[in-house]
């Protein structure tokens, strides 16, 4: 075999080991960051993280009082929804535990107050987050089971979880 023919040879299966990774890569869309803000103006009160000296004490404010239950650690407020008679944000937080390290909550501010969901999520900043006007969706990487998908649905009064294979 000629010098020639080995170097194409090698080539073709370069290219081909290098598109089948490319093929792979395009099939699993990437999670997107998340975003990340300390204070969120409504209609309905300002929505702010107070920050302390200690990192893992940053408390969840309206209008520089603390929700009730107080929600503390490092908190974000990641993503915001403006709703027709209200405002959701969904606010992640980490309490420094290595074994958990994020878990989510969903704040709903309304003209009568606010609503705070339950804690929940699956230990992941991995997240894909959607809202209509009746729900409020959060998706992220099933973490015992890869290929799924855990969903996190908040209807206002309670989170409904399910897992869902990852679609191809």
């Amino acid at each position: 075999m000629t010098p020639i023919s080995t170097f194409a040879r090698r080539s073709l299966v370069s290219l081909a080991v290098l598109l089948s990774c490319q093929a792979v890569a395009a099939a699993q869309a990437p999670w997107p960051v998340s975003p990340s803000r300390l204070q969120l103006p409504t209609p309905y009160g300002n929505l702010q993280v107070a920050s302390s000296e200690y990192i893992y004490e940053s408390r969840l404010q309206i209008n520089n009082v603390d929700v009730d239950p107080q929600v503390s650690g490092i908190i974000n407020i990641t993503y915001a929804f403006n709703m027709s008679a209200s405002q959701a944000a969904l606010i992640s937080i980490n309490n420094g535990n290595n074994n958990c390290p994020i878990s989510y909550r969903w704040v709903v501010l309304e003209k009568s107050g606010y609503k705070l969901s339950p804690e929940f999520g699956s230990c992941n900043d991995k997240i894909r987050v959607t809202a209509t006007e009746r729900q409020l969706t959060l998706r992220t990487p099933n973490p015992d089971a890869p290929g799924k998908i855990d969903v996190y649905v908040y209807d206002g009064k309670t989170i409904k979880r399910s897992t869902t294979r990852v679609k191809p």
